[in-house]
């Protein structure tokens, strides 16, 4: 079903590039990415996720508080995570930020939660890799029973244990939240385990490999008796004036960023070909606001899903070029892949 698609766009608060190279402050990153957020609401996109990373090439490492800043700024954009690395936080505390967040922003805040890619904040915080899956687990277990229960019984071995606990502020009405899945069928299972929308991550190859996963999480809702939850699909891109121009404006950035983050994880250097293939065959949506559209719509109708997300934002950008991006998005994109839907 692809009634009523919702079109956001996501980014990770990758810091800037100036024109001739050099990297932009922090401080100016996140600057950018607040007038990033304006445009995208004057727009009529839907969502921005906003990205958790404790690293030097990403701006943001408290998403809530940007997210605020945003709210006061906007009427109508929706905000959230992608993704609140759940692992390394305190659903406690995470419930209290988001409903503050909520009630600040009318209630447009929701969150998406995930374990993240990066493993930084492991350490940072204190937490052992080893317990990477059961603090995931167990802290995703208390947070659904906070999203669902005023009075909260809990207990498990990754924090103090709850008894009768009302956490407040009492939101107005129910936080929103998804779990990020990156591709097994166990994180489909948990997912569906805890009643939440699904949200996947699509950053290289088909999107059509996916199909079984959604598959999955229809067919364990209808074991459950219970109409599913609603399907994301979060993928890598940009949108310029025309294809060619396109890519050349996102090249240099995603290499950067590829080449950066693989450099820790064995990958291979990116090619220009491998870029291109990705480009043609795969999940990075980048051209011109009619071929970024088509592929879009051509994704949401494969795998069913009622919401796709761009993540326009990889490696050291202008801020100038992601402005274009984001306009060209919600002014061009966005109508007429509600056109080709319908």
């Amino acid at each position: 079903m692809t009634t009523g698609i919702e079109l956001g766009l996501d980014t990770f608060g990758d810091v800037n590039a100036n024109p001739d190279g050099t990297l932009q402050s922090h401080a100016q990153t996140l600057r950018n990415l607040l007038a990033e957020a304006v445009t995208a609401d004057q727009v009529g996109v839907d969502f921005l996720g906003i990205g958790e990373h404790h690293r030097a090439d990403f701006a943001v490492s408290a998403p809530e508080i940007v997210m605020a800043a945003i709210a006061a700024k906007t009427g109508r954009l929706r905000i959230g995570t992608a993704v609140t690395v759940l692992s390394s936080d305190d659903p406690v505390r995470l419930f209290e930020r988001f409903a503050t967040l909520d009630a600040l922003s009318n209630g447009r805040a929701e969150m998406i939660l995930g374990r993240g890619s990066f493993t930084e904040s492991f350490p940072l915080f204190g937490h052992d890799m080893r317990d990477y899956e059961v603090l995931f687990e167990e802290k995703l277990d208390l947070l659904t029973r906070l999203l669902r229960e005023e009075r909260v019984n809990w207990h498990g071995r990754t924090r103090a244990a709850l008894q009768g606990q009302v956490v407040y502020p009492r939101p107005e009405s129910p936080l929103k939240a998804w779990v990020g899945v990156g591709g097994s069928p166990e994180s489909v299972l948990r997912t569906v385990r805890h009643g939440l929308p699904m949200m996947l991550a699509i950053i290289g190859g088909s999107p059509g490999r996916f199909k079984p996963y959604v598959d999955l999480y229809h067919q364990a809702w209808e074991q459950l008796g219970t109409p599913p939850q609603p399907v994301g699909v979060h993928s890598p891109g940009h949108v310029g004036p025309t294809d060619a121009e396109a890519r050349e404006r996102f090249w240099p950035g995603y290499k950067a960023m590829h080449d950066l983050i693989g450099g820790s994880r064995g990958w291979p250097q990116l090619r220009r070909a491998d870029y291109e293939r990705e480009v043609e065959h795969g999940s990075l949506y980048v051209g011109s606001p009619e071929t970024v559209a088509r592929k879009i719509a051509a994704t949401v109708r494969k795998l069913g899903a009622q919401r796709f997300d761009l993540k326009y934002s990889a490696g050291p950008q202008q801020p100038g070029v992601l402005l274009d991006a984001i306009e060209l998005y919600g002014t061009r994109v966005i109508p007429m892949v509600r056109d080709m839907l319908a």
